[in-house]
């Protein structure tokens, strides 16, 4: 591994605050929260486009061609759960505090060792010490939220299955990406995922248009910095930084977004849900580290998943 130098340190100082922004923007934010799911990734599939059609249309057209079906429907599951983590966490930004949506969706690591369960893999002691640790502190946060009101605990139990469905995401894309470039899996996944909340919000009658210049605005903000800078810059420090090393820093964004929502919606986490937040976290990381020992994916696919990370 080489030197981290400063343009690492700042990349994924960078990385940390837009991942970190993007429950706090949700929460600011004035539109419906499906809405918000949809034009995020409409604006990110907007983005992707240009540079899929010119650098991997070659791949696109294999993909929609007779012999790669078995791949393009992976694809087609994956953008399915996407469409599920969106859908479930989004909201729970709205329902729960910024600190505490952040901290349940973050047990990604923890769903995605019990689906290798699942799958037959073996798992470690440490392991399952990590989710015995994090199973203790979602119960200490989230389950005194039960005496704060009906609304954040439906928040907590959305972002726990916003977890779930970004563990299933990125289980499948780990497979799928095997032999589909990240672009091509990312622009088919974010497609199938605006077209499913769609869908949904036209169903419910949610409102997609008629905000106001700020909201678009933070709309557009959650695509490029949550969605896309993080997603980036993390891919460019792993040139410098291990995977592990970055799985970890990711647990970083549930501090940084507390502070966000601190410093600009005047936002805290109830004092009595903060070691039960701490203990999460403190799990999470036990969990990441029995996962880096097994040699198994930190994060949900080999090394960082983009689109781990592109699921804040």
């Amino acid at each position: 591994m080489h030197k981290i130098g400063l343009p690492t340190v700042l990349a994924l100082t960078v990385a940390i605050i837009a991942i970190s922004s993007s429950a706090p923007m949700i929460a600011y934010c004035a539109a419906p929260a499906l809405a918000i799911a949809f034009w995020r990734n409409t604006f990110a599939v907007a983005t992707i486009t240009p540079f899929a059609a010119t650098r991997q249309r070659a791949e696109l057209r294999a993909l929609l061609g007779p012999g790669g079906r078995r791949a393009l429907l992976g694809c087609v599951l994956a953008g399915l759960w996407l469409s599920a983590h969106f859908g479930t966490w989004v909201p729970s930004a709205k329902l729960t505090n910024a600190a505490m949506a952040t901290a349940l969706v973050n047990t990604t690591p923890v769903w995605t060792a019990l689906l290798a369960v699942l799958r037959k893999v073996h798992v470690p002691v440490v392991t399952w010490v990590g989710i015995g640790i994090s199973l203790v502190g979602t119960a200490l946060a989230a389950g005194l939220d039960m005496r704060v009101s009906p609304h954040a605990l439906l928040g907590d139990g959305l972002a726990l299955a916003g977890g779930l469905a970004a563990a299933v995401y990125t289980t499948i894309g780990e497979r799928v990406r095997t032999s589909v470039s990240t672009t091509a899996y990312t622009l088919v996944c974010y497609s199938v995922c605006g077209v499913v909340l769609l869908g949904v919000s036209v169903i419910g009658g949610v409102r997609l248009h008629g905000y106001t210049g700020v909201t678009w605005l933070l709309i557009l903000a959650m695509t490029a910095g949550p969605q896309l800078l993080g997603h980036s810059l993390f891919n460019f420090s792993l040139k410098r930084v291990s995977a592990t090393t970055i799985s970890v820093l990711l647990l970083l964004e549930v501090p940084g977004a507390a502070l966000i929502a601190w410093l600009f919606l005047h936002q805290l986490p109830a004092a009595r849900t903060v070691p039960g937040l701490v203990i999460l976290v403190a799990g999470v990381a036990v969990v990441l580290a029995g996962s880096s020992r097994r040699g198994q994916p930190t994060k949900g696919g080999t090394a960082i998943s983009p689109e781990a990370i592109a699921t804040t």
